[in-house]
């Protein structure tokens, strides 16, 4: 498996952006990205000629759209053709998700906690949801500076209380860019641990968030990997046979402080890394970039999950810097 750093929420002038597809994609490729979604609202005709522009830039374009109402954006992925959004109402959002999934795409929800109207139609989520397992991903972190923002620190913390409930849920992160003005805020990326192979890049993509083979972060690309009975297990994994009392675990953190090298700066300092779960904190290590790992046995009595987090200091702020998807157990 490799990983590819993927921004999954852009929008071009076909919706409400102020680029072309060309535009966005030699921004992310200037940007260090190999992938990014187009979520349009509403609309996928601004995909038209993705295949040469894929060939000019060398990016990969995954087809999505983004569909936007009154009671909250939800993001699809991996769908190769138009899929109505209109028959969505408040009380029947699991129609349309089952519409996304029958069909082999994905569905997440965008900025759930996002002032809504009248500053943004529709951006705060408020569709009912019945069963969390039909949710595939949700976005915790939108925009720049992400992890600061107070809309993403709900978010994240939504995601946090559905895995402690048992649900096996992605995080990703989403610019939602619409146009190519610089900008000096950290930009946050998702990485996805994608299959080999000669399979389309869109299958390899829904594949691994379907998955949570999934990383998010301002810079350094956070791995982790549990060692169980002589049995390696990477993000979005499910350990067998875990949560039996007197049983232990190898959890190893590592942290990739090289990847998009030249696109992100973070200050000389020393880190945290973390290992957090349904427990609360379980590891947890000082770190700099020239020693980026921990490694710690845990018992797994009583756990459903784990994550690596990589806290420290950005722009004058200590927040989290990086997160991992899950490690679940059995």
């Amino acid at each position: 498996m490799k990983w590819v750093a993927c921004e999954l929420h852009t929008h071009t002038f076909h919706s409400d952006g102020r680029q072309s597809l060309a535009e966005l994609a030699a921004g992310a490729k200037n940007l260090g990205f190999d992938c990014i979604a187009l979520t349009d609202h509403n609309t996928m005709t601004g995909l038209a000629g993705k295949e040469v522009i894929e060939r000019e830039t060398g990016l990969s374009i995954i087809s999505g759209m983004e569909w936007t109402t009154f009671f909250g954006h939800m993001v699809t992925i991996g769908l190769d053709e138009f899929l109505d959004w209109r028959p969505v109402g408040p009380g029947d959002i699991h129609a349309g998700l089952s519409r996304v999934h029958e069909r082999g795409g994905l569905a997440g929800m965008a900025h759930p906690f996002r002032a809504g109207s009248p500053m943004c139609t529709g951006c705060y989520w408020e569709f009912e949801i019945s069963d969390w397992n039909d949710i595939d991903y949700i976005e915790v972190w939108s925009t720049t500076f992400a992890p600061v923002k107070n809309n993403n620190i709900r978010a994240f913390r939504l995601w946090t209380e559905k895995l402690n409930e048992g649900y096996r849920i992605a995080a990703t992160s989403g610019r939602d860019w619409h146009h190519q003005d610089p900008t000096d805020d950290p930009l946050s990326v998702t990485y996805l641990q994608l299959e080999e192979g000669d399979a389309p890049i869109t299958a390899k993509v829904v594949g691994a968030l379907s998955a949570s083979r999934a990383s998010v972060t301002l810079g350094p690309l956070l791995n982790l990997e549990v060692t169980s009975r002589g049995t390696n297990y990477g993000i979005g994994s499910a350990v067998p046979g875990g949560r039996a009392s007197g049983s232990t675990f190898v959890a190893a953190v590592s942290a990739d402080f090289q990847v998009r090298k030249g696109h992100w700066k973070l200050e000389d300092q020393r880190y945290t890394l973390k290992l957090d779960s349904n427990k609360g904190i379980l590891a947890e290590e000082i770190i700099t970039s020239d020693a980026p790992r921990l490694e710690a046995e845990i018992p797994d009595e009583d756990l459903l999950w784990i994550r690596a987090e990589l806290w420290g200091m950005v722009k004058g702020v200590r927040t989290i810097i990086a997160f991992t998807n899950a490690v679940y157990f059995d």
